[in-house]
């Protein structure tokens, strides 16, 4: 499994940014997949997630700024970042396999991982 994430970059409070995570060795129409981020001493969190039918779950401090969303015939996962705040500073990690079940009241990573894409938001 291969996952090549896109889109970092250094960004002002208040700007937006689309990542991308183009993925490989996988179906990955029967996947769900994910982003999570890691922030400097922090530990790893759910950003967004999308099952294979497209539902979606939400990390709170997301949900109104962020949208993932997938494209099934590229392969590719995104997520739409606006409203960008100097907290959302991270690496950004797509993420395949994601789970979610008991109506979105678990939440599990899957086993494959991106590289990571940094995201820094400055105030």
């Amino acid at each position: 499994v291969q996952l090549v994430e896109s889109g970092g970059d250094l960004v002002q409070a208040g700007g937006s940014l689309n990542l991308s995570c183009a993925a490989s060795g996988i179906i990955f129409g029967a996947n769900g997949m994910a982003w999570y981020r890691q922030a400097p001493g922090k530990q790893r969190e759910l950003v967004a997630g999308i099952s294979s039918d497209r539902k979606t779950n939400y990390g709170d401090f997301a949900k109104g700024r962020f949208t993932i969303s997938r494209d099934n015939a590229k392969n590719t996962v995104f997520l739409q970042m606006n409203g960008l705040k100097p907290e959302d500073t991270a690496v950004y990690y797509c993420n395949a396999g994601f789970i979610a079940y008991n109506r979105g009241r678990v939440l599990r990573a899957g086993d494959s991982w991106g590289q990571g894409t940094p995201v820094t938001v400055s105030s």
